[in-house]
This record gives structure tokens, C-alpha cells and sequence, in this order.
């Protein structure tokens, strides 16, 4: 008999990622609790949108802070090639393992 450690993000009493290893939960539900300070941002902004499109919007934005972050300090997009290149993750055979592609110069 195998013996499993899973650690699973939950938010509301809902399950709602499950995941191999705490560093990449804790991650996740950052993530998580930045999607959710984008929403109330957006809700209180007075612009007209429902919670979907708040949630929903509010999550990309998360998902994208590197992106976000370099727009804020810049007042750039960044170079999307470089950006498609970084943002590129090649697992081995079994997943554990990801490796980050960079733009060797």
C-alpha cells in the first residue's frame, strides 16, 4: 500500500485545487488571494460589471502580475516574443520536474 501527502487548497468550503507538494499550494492560493483583492478592487470601482466578470477579470490579472507589474513600471507592453519565451515550461516523463526556457543572448 502507497502512502500519498496531497495538499488541497480550499476557499469557501469548496475544493478547489489539489496539489503534490505545499510550496506549490501556498503558490496557488496567493494566487488566490490576489484574484480575490482584484475583484473587490473592481467591484468598488463604480465601472458597470457583474461578479463573473469581476472574478473572472480579477483572476487574469493575478494570473498575469508579471505582466501587470512590468505595464506599471514601464508604461510598456513587454517584448512578446521574450515573454512567450519565459513563459514557456517543459515537464520530464513523469511532471515533476519543470524546467523554464530563457532567450539565451
Amino acid at each position: 500500500m502507497a502512502v500519498e501527502i496531497k495538499f488541497v487548497v480550499v476557499r469557501k468550503g469548496e475544493e478547489k485545487m489539489t496539489f503534490a507538494s505545499k510550496k506549490e499550494a501556498d503558490a496557488y492560493d496567493k494566487l488566490l488571494d490576489m484574484a480575490d483583492a482584484f475583484t473587490d478592487w473592481l467591484l468598488h470601482s463604480g465601472m458597470e460589471m457583474d461578479e463573473t466578470q469581476a472574478e473572472n477579470l480579477g483572476l487574469y490579472l493575478a494570473e498575469q502580475k508579471e505582466t501587470v507589474q512590468h505595464i506599471l513600471r514601464t508604461s510598456k507592453l513587454p517584448d512578446l516574443n521574450v515573454a512567450a519565451a519565459a513563459d514557456k515550461i517543459e515537464s520530464d516523463a513523469d511532471g515533476s520536474k519543470k524546467i523554464r526556457a530563457v532567450d539565451a543572448a
